[in-house]
């Protein structure tokens, strides 16, 4: 690793790891070698430059990955990126089962990290879809129709919070549980509030 300051938050996370443990060291690593700034977000080891996001270190139970904040604008000549979900735009991980598969990985990495700093200086941007290109759930719709006062403040709110309703009342498979939702939301979203908020 190269000499920068090791964030004291980034040494607890490692050293309460009970899974992945040596893969995030070595991702750590490897990442710190490029020269970017540690930092601690969203509860992950996240490395910055010039206090913009390229990437995270995070693991789930099956693997641990590499995320890309701007990684759909990589070039990916390797295949390796992966979209979590369809709705994710920008994001995209690199995954992992174990410590060679990233050590095997180590110069494609470097190279992958170097390119999203290099799309970072270049100031490129993702082109995030509009909100009105996502499709209203048939039952929000119907909603909307019977309360206008509900869609004015439905289209009142941020595009993020408008897009984090859509996707949370699209998830269900079965309608009355998308109207459940809906009828358990109604009162925040008229109150200008987002899904978490």
């Amino acid at each position: 690793m190269t000499n920068r300051t090791l964030n004291p938050k980034v040494e607890e996370f490692l050293r309460e790891s009970k899974r992945w443990k040596e893969e995030y060291e070595k991702l750590r690593s490897i990442v710190l070698d490029c020269g970017l700034q540690e930092d601690f977000k969203w509860m992950h080891p996240c490395y910055t430059f010039q206090n913009k996001n390229i990437v995270l270190i995070h693991g789930f139970k099956d693997y641990c990955a590499l995320l890309f904040h701007k990684g759909s604008l990589l070039k990916d000549p390797y295949g390796i990126l992966i979209q979590q979900t369809e709705n994710v735009q920008a994001g995209r991980q690199i995954r992992f089962a174990n410590v060679q598969e990233i050590a095997e990985l180590e110069p494609v990495l470097k190279a992958y990290i170097h390119e999203a700093v290099e799309v970072e200086k270049a100031g490129l941007e993702v082109n995030f879809k509009k909100t009105d290109e996502y499709v209203i759930p048939e039952e929000l719709q119907t909603t909307f129709d019977e309360t206008p006062a509900l869609k004015t403040a439905f289209e009142a709110l941020t595009p993020g919070r408008q897009r984090a309703y859509i996707f949370y009342f699209s998830q269900p498979k079965q309608s009355k549980t998308r109207v459940s939702r809906i009828e358990k939301y109604r009162q925040q979203i008229l109150d200008g509030k987002g899904l978490n908020d």
